[in-house]
């Protein structure tokens, strides 16, 4: 696999690559970003390699990220046709002004022509909502955004970070009401996050939506900074913003397999974790934050990356996360249903009352 084998983006005709440049790391405006030539680099380096899907947002490096991806995408016309550029909205980047936040149509349509200027082009392939509003009425929110679309200001439209039962209410509307429909859900993903498989995964596999994970390293945890010979030594972005490395055993523990499979495939602890993340159920593209040519380099590497059965059931196995009501119960309902018959291939055990019922007893 390469950054050319592409996939569609959920139930669409957008063709994207397995691996998605993100851009939140455009720009040294928030302390810790890729200088305005470094990221110039990062974009032809990615371009170069085959890959052809950007993602940035409004509120990135205070609006340096989409300014940047301009001033080299934007005023190029070739590169504009052969890249996908997706960006978000609903978060403030004017403070203080109420009308310029969340996802009404006054908001939205500020936004969106602020990026249009900012990105230099006159359409986003991929529009997100960053964050559900809570406000605003959902009704409202998908008309806008279908508007754009017949406006061609925007060509598909995508939810990032909302719960289930919300993006599902606005998928069935968009449906029933023939609005633009989502195609794409933005999520944090990777092996120390797994809770969005209780529901949002599901969803997004049930309603035809691309999964796209943020933050697959766990903010550089899995880069193979840390480990257990340098916990609380290593510095970086995962220990600044956590006040330290200090991992617990499970984490640890995910950590050991990872390096024990980068040395079986010869390859980095990150590439490992990428690729068990990118050819998870559902997931289209994982986005990937880098800073340095070699950074960029070493998750490419991921693409070319077979785990075999075994290693991702090692995997599954260290990183799954405690059960919640849903994902307990939902164990428990074959049992009860399947009156112990094999159904598509399984067969669990009957729970014992049940089992021993005799039909018509009653």
């Amino acid at each position: 696999m390469s950054l050319q084998s592409f996939r569609i983006l959920g139930k669409s005709g957008l063709r994207v690559s397995p691996l998605c440049l993100g851009a939140m790391t455009f720009g040294e405006d928030w302390g810790w970003g890729a200088s305005v030539v470094e990221s110039t680099k990062l974009i032809n380096n990615y371009v170069e390699k085959g890959g052809n899907f950007i993602d940035t947002a409004n509120i990135y490096t205070n609006n340096h990220s989409e300014k940047i991806i301009g001033d080299v995408i934007g005023k190029n016309s070739s590169l504009r046709t052969q890249t996908v550029i997706a960006t978000k909205f609903a978060n403030n980047v004017f403070p203080g002004n109420p009308n310029t936040c969340g996802t009404g149509n006054r908001a939205l349509m500020t936004n969106l022509e602020a990026s249009l200027r900012r990105l230099q082009t006159d359409y986003i392939d991929l529009y997100w909502i960053h964050s559900w509003d809570f406000l605003t009425p959902m009704e409202e929110t998908m008309r806008s955004l279908d508007n754009a679309v017949k406006s061609g200001k925007i060509r598909y439209i995508g939810i990032s970070d909302a719960p289930a039962w919300k993006i599902a209410q606005a998928q069935t509307a968009a449906w029933f009401k023939d609005w633009t429909p989502f195609i794409g859900l933005q999520i944090e993903y990777s092996l120390m996050q797994r809770t969005v498989e209780d529901e949002l995964v599901p969803m997004a596999l049930e309603l035809g939506l691309g999964i796209t994970p943020w933050s697959p390293l766990k903010g550089g945890l899995l880069s193979g900074k840390y480990n257990r010979k340098n916990m609380g030594k290593a510095e970086g972005r995962f220990a600044t913003r956590n006040g330290g490395a200090e991992l617990t055993e499970k984490q640890l523990s995910i950590i050991d397999e990872l390096e024990r499979l980068a040395e079986v495939h010869s390859t980095t602890p990150a590439a490992i974790a990428l690729s068990w993340v990118n050819n998870k159920p559902g997931v289209t593209s994982t986005i990937i934050g880098v800073r340095t040519a070699e950074q960029l380099e070493a998750n490419i590497a991921a693409t070319d990356i077979h785990l075999s059965a075994e290693e991702v059931a090692s995997l599954n196995q260290l990183s799954t996360p405690p059960a919640t009501f849903l994902s307990e119960y939902k164990d428990m309902i074959p049992m009860m249903q399947h009156g112990g018959v094999e159904i598509n291939g399984f067969k669990p055990a009957p729970v014992p009352l049940i089992a021993n019922m005799q039909p018509g007893k009653y």
